[in-house]
């Protein structure tokens, strides 16, 4: 069983900088690749990047690449994502997510755990 807190979300204006922090349980973290998933008002949770077990692997999806940068802690079981240039339609529900894999995955399915979730919006 792995539990998952999210903080570090808030409102802030676009081409600013928000830094996210997940906190996991568990004595197992680097067992599990970790995902953040976004989910505005009205649409489909999507994925937005992911990190392996390890740290060595990353997959960013193309609408954040440049912008946003995820990092693990497996000492402190922490994953944060950097956030830099945010834009309006990076408001959203930002949801931490862990999978008992070694790679990241970009579908929900894949994950087992979630966190409550932390909300960030952006102001034009």
């Amino acid at each position: 069983q792995v539990q998952l807190k999210e903080t570090g979300g808030g409102l802030v204006q676009t081409g600013n900088s928000l830094r996210l922090s997940c906190a996991a349980s568990g004595r197992t973290f680097s067992r599990y690749a970790m995902g953040w998933f976004r989910q505005a008002p009205g649409a489909e949770r999507e994925f937005v990047v992911g990190i392996s077990g390890i740290g060595a692997i990353t997959y960013y999806a193309d609408s954040v690449k440049g912008r946003f940068t995820i990092s693990r802690d497996n000492v402190k079981n922490m994953v944060y994502l950097q956030m830099n240039s945010l834009k309006p339609e990076d408001t959203a529900v930002y949801y931490c997510a862990a999978a008992l894999r070694p790679l990241p995955s970009t579908r929900r399915g894949e994950y087992d755990y979630w966190g409550q979730g932390t909300q960030v919006t952006v102001s034009s």
